[in-house]
């Protein structure tokens, strides 16, 4: 069974030696992820105890980041305290962009119309 935390019993949590954040209602004690952390031990310091949702969010973790983030889980926030979760969009056409008619002319029309033009000019003066 997952344990439950209010988000006040989080915020009593933000030393070196005792540090939680919230990530998406989600609770991960980062006490011995400190030193090992990749951005240092202040920018888990500064967000200890506290919901570290959009810092997580902003910083673009790897994939690799997030699944070890699993092993520090304690627990979640009561479903009281919870906060609305804000994914991430996800691009479902696997990284490729969608063709269409507008992205075609921005990227074609200039050129050839420069060429366009630039025939014309050569035939009238030639």
């Amino acid at each position: 069974m997952t344990q439950l935390f209010t988000r006040k019993e989080i915020e009593e949590r933000n030393r070196k030696d005792n540090a939680a954040i919230i990530i998406d209602n989600v609770v991960y004690d980062v006490s011995k992820f400190m030193e090992d952390h990749p951005g240092g031990v202040e920018v888990l310091l500064d967000n200890a105890g506290k919901d570290a949702s959009r810092c997580f969010r902003d910083v673009g973790h790897s994939d690799d980041a997030k699944l070890w983030r699993g092993e520090f889980k304690i627990g979640e926030i009561v479903k009281e305290e919870q906060w609305e979760v804000i994914c991430q969009e996800v691009n479902s056409s696997s990284g490729e962009d969608e063709l269409t008619l507008r992205g075609f002319l921005e990227v074609w029309f200039p050129p050839v119309a420069f060429a366009a033009l630039a025939l014309l000019t050569y035939v009238y003066l030639l």
